[in-house]
Parts: C-alpha cells; sequence; structure tokens
C-alpha cells in the first residue's frame, strides 16, 4: 500500500493543473480603459443622441431668420371686347388690353419677437447637451458595472475550473483503484457527484457570462462572432473616512446632467413666458401695391400697412400657461435635487459598507491559508487522511469563501465607481 500511495501522489502532482485560461486565438482581451474608450468612440446611442446637439444647433439658425416676403398677383384680364374704347388703347394690341394688380408684402416681427424666439433655441441647445451628457452617464456607469460583473463571472468560472480539473484527475485515479478493489465504490460514485455539480455550476456561469459578453458588445459595438475578454483593473478605492458627503453633494450640484436639465427646464420656460408676453404686440406687414387700368389712374402705386387689431385675443391662454409651466419646472427641479441627494447618500453609506467588509476580509490571513491547504486536503484524501466526506466539505467551503471574497471586491469597485459617477466626478 505505501508503494501504491507513492504513485497516487506522483500522479496528482504531475497532473494537478496550474490555474490556467486557455483562450482562442481570436479572442479580443480588453482592458478596461480600451472598454470605455470604444465605447466612447463606437456606442451607436450615443453617437445618434449626440446628432440632436446638430438639430439643436439648425433650430438656432432657422429662428434667426426673417419671414419671406410675400407678392401675390390678382384682378387679372387678359382680354377685354370693349378696352380700346374704355382705356383708350389701340385695339389691334393684345398685350396692351390686360388688366391685373400686383402686390408685394413684408411681414415684421414685432417687441423683439424673433430675438426671442432665438433665445429659445439657445436654451433648447442647452437642453439637447445635457441630455446627451445624462444619456453618457448612465451608459458609462452601465458600462462599468457590466465590466465589473463580467471579471468577477470570469474570475468565479476559473475557480470552479480550476476545482473541476482536479476532482477530474481524483476521480481517475480513483476509478483505477476501485477497479482493483483499494477503494469503496461509493466513494467513487460521491466523487464523480461532486464532479457533476461542479460542471453544473460552471454552465451556470457561462450561461451568465454569455449574457454579460452580448451587453458589452451591444455597448462596444462590437461584431457578434469576436470573442471577448475582459481583464482585470488594478482599481484605487478611497477611504470612505477621508469623504465628506457635503463635498459629494456640492460637486454634484454643478456637474450632474439631469440637476442641469431642470435648471435649464425652468429657464427655458421663463424665456417662453417673455416670448408669450411679445405675442401681444402685433406683428406690422408693409406692402407696395401696383395696379394696371384697375383705379382712376392708368398706373397706379401704393403702400400699404396691416396689423391686428388685439380686442379678443391678446395670448391670455399661452401666458397664463407659460406661468403654470414656470411653477411646475421649479416644483419638478426641487423634486429632481431632493431625490439626487438621497440617491447620493444611499450610494454612499452602501459604498461605506461594502469597504469595510472588503478590508476586512482581504487582510485576513483566513484567504491565504485557504489557498495553500486545497493541495494538501487532495494528498490527505489519497493518503486516507481525511474521508472523502471531509474533502467534498472542503471543497465547497473553499469555493463558497473564494466566490464571497470575489462579490465583496465587485461589489467594493462597483460601489465606488456608482459614487463616482453619482456626482459625475472622479474622487480623488
Amino acid at each position: 500500500m505505501g508503494i501504491i500511495r507513492i504513485v497516487m501522489l506522483c500522479m496528482i502532482i504531475v497532473l494537478f493543473p496550474c490555474r490556467q485560461k486557455v483562450l482562442a486565438q481570436d479572442t479580443l482581451k480588453i482592458t478596461f480603459e480600451q472598454a470605455q474608450k470604444t465605447f466612447l468612440a463606437n456606442n451607436l446611442q450615443l453617437l445618434a443622441e449626440r446628432c440632436n446637439i446638430g438639430i439643436a444647433d439648425a433650430a438656432i439658425v432657422q429662428a434667426k431668420l426673417l419671414n419671406n416676403p410675400t407678392i401675390g398677383a390678382s384682378d387679372i384680364n387678359f382680354w377685354h371686347p370693349n378696352a380700346s374704347d374704355e382705356l383708350g388703347i389701340s385695339s389691334a394690341s393684345f398685350g396692351n388690353s390686360i388688366v391685373f394688380s400686383l402686390e408685394l408684402e413684408q411681414m415684421i416681427r414685432t417687441a423683439g419677437k424673433r430675438k426671442k424666439l432665438v433665445n429659445l433655441a439657445k436654451v433648447s441647445k442647452e437642453v439637447a447637451i445635457q441630455e446627451f451628457e445624462a444619456l453618457l452617464l448612465s451608459l458609462k456607469t452601465e458600462l462599468e458595472i457590466l465590466l465589473h460583473e463580467t471579471v468577477y463571472l470570469q474570475s468565479y468560472l476559473d475557480i470552479i475550473q480550476m476545482q473541476q480539473v482536479a476532482v477530474g484527475h481524483l476521480v481517475d485515479v480513483f476509478k483505477h483503484q476501485s477497479s482493483n478493489g483499494n477503494i469503496a465504490k461509493s466513494e467513487l460514485i460521491r466523487l464523480k457527484s461532486s464532479l457533476i455539480a461542479l460542471e453544473t455550476e460552471a454552465n451556470e456561469v457561462r450561461s451568465s457570462l454569455i449574457q454579460q459578453y452580448k451587453e458589452l458588445k451591444i455597448l462596444l459595438n462590437i461584431a457578434p462572432e469576436t470573442e471577448i475578454m475582459i481583464l482585470p483593473a488594478a482599481l484605487e478605492t478611497k477611504n470612505p473616512d477621508e469623504i465628506l458627503l457635503a463635498d459629494l453633494l456640492e460637486k454634484a450640484k454643478n456637474s450632474r446632467p439631469e440637476l442641469l436639465l431642470s435648471d435649464l427646464n425652468v429657464q427655458y420656460n421663463e424665456k417662453l413666458l417673455v416670448y408669450e408676453m411679445a405675442q401681444r404686440t402685433p406683428d406690422v406687414g408693409l406692402s407696395i401695391n401696383y395696379d394696371r387700368y384697375g383705379g382712376v389712374w392708368k398706373n397706379f402705386i401704393g403702400i400699404g400697412v396691416s396689423f391686428d387689431i388685439p380686442v379678443f385675443n391678446r395670448n391670455q391662454g399661452n401666458i397664463k400657461m407659460a406661468k403654470q409651466s414656470i411653477e411646475q419646472a421649479n416644483y419638478n427641479a426641487e423634486n429632481q435635487r431632493n431625490r439626487i441627494q438621497q440617491e447620493i447618500a444611499g450610494i454612499f453609506s452602501n459604498y461605506k459598507m461594502n469597504y469595510r467588509f472588503y478590508q476586512k476580509i482581504s487582510n485576513d490571513d483566513f484567504s491565504e491559508d485557504l489557498e495553500s491547504m486545497f493541495d494538501t486536503y487532495s494528498r490527505n484524501l489519497l493518503n486516507r487522511n481525511i474521508s472523502m466526506l471531509e474533502y467534498i466539505d472542503f471543497m465547497d467551503s473553499y469555493r463558497t469563501t473564494k466566490q464571497a471574497i470575489l462579490t465583496a471586491k465587485k461589489k467594493l469597485d462597483t460601489s465606488f465607481a456608482e459614487l463616482q459617477f453619482s456626482i459625475n466626478n472622479v474622487i480623488n
């Protein structure tokens, strides 16, 4: 039996693999920084939203344009049977007998309406810019969370695969020993059951990874047939005791797109009120007329002025709506400020909890001891120093503990990223 144990130990040492992930040659390895740059350059949703800024620029150009003049012809009579007698012209000339009048009219906007309309369009452009920034912030947050979740799943899959290989080799060794009658078949079955459980969990993790990769490819605009892998980033988090909530709220006030958008909405409605009040002043139409044979004179040229008389419609309804819209926008702005402040406070509290928990478990020697005992337990099982139940229990505990550490790290990095995105600023 001593020789058998030595042979079995040699086999397990030779066959036990280093944890290594074999990648296909066409696998695209992406760092966090590369993913962020690719996202900014290629994301189709961002590119489409950016077009709204150009559209808003065009609206400003349109608002600056003057009204086109209007020209019209009327009272046209190409031929009159008694033209020679009534008009005193030669009946032999067809063109001389045509009667018509022409009018050229230009509408003049009063009370600075054009300028006020331009101001409205300029605010609309600022709104388009902040809407783009809000979308950018939302998608960047989504990307960051996806990256951290993907790294977590990749790392956890590595742990499961390492255990799969270790248990797989033990199964091979135990098969040989069971066929020789040195090991009970029940122990082999128990080991195989553990291997099946590992394979099942590995497939579940792979399925989650497939979903993560799909979402990442959409955000980065990567071809579906491209295999990708996210490389872990050495991210530095900051001690929450060195961060003041008041400072975070102050930074968010001047940089969070949603807050700027709510303020712009108030500005827009204030300028809309000014424009609607200007609408009470009637626009003036200036015209010049030419009348041929239509009046007392043979060729008559005259000028005219026209405007609405504000007796019934003084734009009362639109002015009242604009005033109500200002009040509504102020309430919405206040609600938005309160909501975002509460959101930042909640994220900050969550970050403090995650930071302290990760610091506690990452500085503990328990994790290192667990890693060093992995090989020891496999050897002890072969040497019959421990039972199969003890070995399976250790493997489950090992995997659960490693998963807990990975989860804590993911939550720490994710919550720190969310904290920075919540104020749309870098926390130094």
